[in-house]
């Protein structure tokens, strides 16, 4: 039986769904690549990294351990109500109101410039693999992880709920960013459960119009409840680009570049021409 505090059970579940759909992609990919593996994996695995120290240094409590201390305090929703709510329900509704505010979240960092500067550093990823749903800023991950932890707080979600959450969550995140070719009937029946990989590839679209859709990184029932769901990309799924008008050379995947792009300005050389008119400025957020 493991512990809520087990140190190795998460990063060991990481390993193995990374190391699962890195095989599964490469013996069913969905797509030709634009830069070799390594080019790219260097910046966005070396991103898991740095984001791990910052968060470990200036935010040292997780999720896991908010929930287990608003237990413990009487804190939170679920552990104040007058009448005791059933572990299961509780941790129901936690799951499901967590991951409505990731995708509420994720929304904001689209709508909002200064976060947009942030989250677009994800969006630069021209070719869409398994790394990809690990490749976030790290000031992006401590504001996501303070959002949560204080969402966890407010709930009173069970410990034990947020530590499923937050496994299912990162299984998912690498899942649906994966090069994955899943077949048209399998994709239809799983995405009315969890976000596919055909289905989150259109959010990365460099047309505007389909980068501000599909935003659910777990859940699929949100972007059709909130009006967000686009079925497939107009121009397909293999003629379709990804990526964003900017950010588009080799240079641009190396780890000190994904780290000080949110700081860099916008600049025409740095766009093509047919790009930059098809998915507009992107020093603003997409509309």
């Amino acid at each position: 039986m493991f512990s809520l505090h087990d140190p190795i059970l998460r990063p060991a579940l990481f390993g193995v769904f990374l190391v699962l759909f890195i095989i599964w992609e490469s013996l069913q990919p969905k797509r030709d690549r634009t830069f070799a593996r390594l080019a790219r994996w260097t910046g966005n695995l070396g991103l898991i990294v740095v984001g791990s120290v910052v968060v470990r240094l200036i935010l040292p409590i997780a999720p896991v351990g908010a929930a287990l201390w608003a237990h413990q305090n009487g804190v939170g929703v679920f552990n104040t109500v007058p009448m005791p709510v059933p572990m299961w329900v509780a941790g129901a509704l936690s799951f499901l109101l967590l991951d409505l505010l990731i995708y509420g979240q994720h929304r904001l960092f689209h709508k909002v410039p200064l976060l947009w500067r942030l989250h677009r550093m994800h969006h630069t990823d021209i070719d869409l693999d398994v790394t990809s749903g690990l490749r976030f800023h790290p000031l992006e991950i401590l504001l996501s992880l303070i959002i949560k932890v204080i969402a966890v707080v407010i709930l009173g979600a069970p410990a034990l709920a947020v530590l499923v959450f937050e496994i299912v969550l990162n299984a998912t995140s690498m899942f649906n960013h994966a090069n994955l070719a899943l077949p048209q009937r399998l994709d239809s029946v799983l995405r009315r459960i969890v976000v596919t990989p055909d289905m989150h590839r259109v959010h990365h679209s460099i047309d505007s119009s389909e980068t501000d859709s599909n935003f659910g990184f777990n859940l699929p029932w949100w972007d059709r409840l909130f009006g967000t769901y686009v079925e497939q990309p107009a121009a397909g799924h293999a003629a379709m680009t990804l990526g964003l008008p900017i950010f588009r050379d080799i240079k641009s995947v190396g780890l000190w570049n994904l780290l000080v792009q949110p700081f860099v300005e916008d600049s025409p050389e740095l766009k093509t021409g047919s790009d930059s008119k098809e998915g507009g400025n992107e020093t603003s957020p997409p509309s």
